[in-house]
């Protein structure tokens, strides 16, 4: 049966949302590059597998970082691989290094850049020392924020610098108001620079950006509600809120609540198997 969301998109459209066009350049390249392996067992069966690992969120795994940021699948297919690889170090209660957390993911993604890594600790140490501790859970949430929503997290730091500056981002990145009328905000004394920006107008120009960026933002329903507890706020402040708010967790869909991270029945399962085989097993 197919989807409401199906129903009420055409074709092209609902294909070009599902990105399929690029699993299937990827498939083909893929197909051409173990042509010789592949022949030995069909190309049908070469494409159901390259497809269920696609649904199954596996066909990120090793790939390069062009790949695995080339869709919301594949992002949300890596945070969820990140998480189920290395849940036993929050498990174990280890606190690692931004570099320990870098070479985890480059072990899932050999070429995935350190500037994303610190990002992503930046949102938990602020202005502590990039080499300081950190817990599993604070740095996968606030990797997560940082990954998935990469580009949104850019155009919202120019937007903090503008008003910071005393510029009205409005003026040149987002479309005019109704009134047709533009404010410009006066300069922010060092006081202000300190104490961040005004949220109700941060959010304003928010809501624009959201409007364009559609499908690579969170939820603007839930940008509104994170600023609105708030007068003012300051940039990474924000992108802490962002990562610590269950309701983007749930929407974006690719990591459990924060009380269930270290537990995954399904793997544990897995594992549980494998070890018994490889070690012979109970009646072995």
């Amino acid at each position: 049966m197919l989807s409401p969301e199906r129903l009420a998109l055409p074709d092209y459209e609902y294909l070009a949302q599902r990105h399929v066009l690029t699993y299937m350049e990827d498939a083909v390249c893929q197909l051409l590059e173990n042509k010789e392996d592949i022949s030995q067992y069909g190309i049908a069966r070469f494409f159901t597998e390259y497809f269920n690992s696609v649904c199954q969120g596996t066909h990120i795994l090793f790939r390069e970082f062009s790949f695995i940021q080339a869709t919301p699948h594949n992002r949300a297919s890596f945070l969820r691989a990140f998480w189920r690889c290395f849940r036993t170090v929050g498990k174990n209660g280890d606190l690692l290094t931004m570099r320990e957390y870098h070479c985890l993911l480059q072990l899932l993604c050999p070429d995935f850049p350190l500037e994303l890594t610190q990002k992503a600790a930046r949102i938990v140490l602020m202005d502590d020392a990039m080499d300081c501790l950190m817990s599993f859970s604070d740095f996968l949430f606030a990797f997560q924020i940082q990954f998935y929503y990469s580009e949104f997290l850019e155009s919202v730091a120019a937007i903090y610098q503008d008003l910071l500056a005393g510029k009205n981002p409005n003026t040149v990145i987002v479309p005019t108001s109704s009134s047709g009328q533009h404010r410009q905000r006066p300069t922010l004394g060092e006081a202000s620079m300190l104490e961040g920006v005004e949220a109700s107008l941060f959010y304003q120009c928010l809501e624009n950006l959201c409007d364009r960026h559609k499908y690579s933002c969170p939820p603007p329903a839930l940008v509104k509600e994170v600023l609105s507890n708030v007068q003012r706020l300051t940039f990474y402040g924000f992108l802490v809120a962002l990562s610590k708010h269950h309701g983007i967790n749930q929407a974006l869909g690719a990591l459990p609540d924060k009380g269930d991270l270290m537990h995954d029945p399904a793997m544990d399962e897995e594992l549980e198997r494998l070890f018994k085989s490889e070690h012979g097993g109970p009646g072995l």
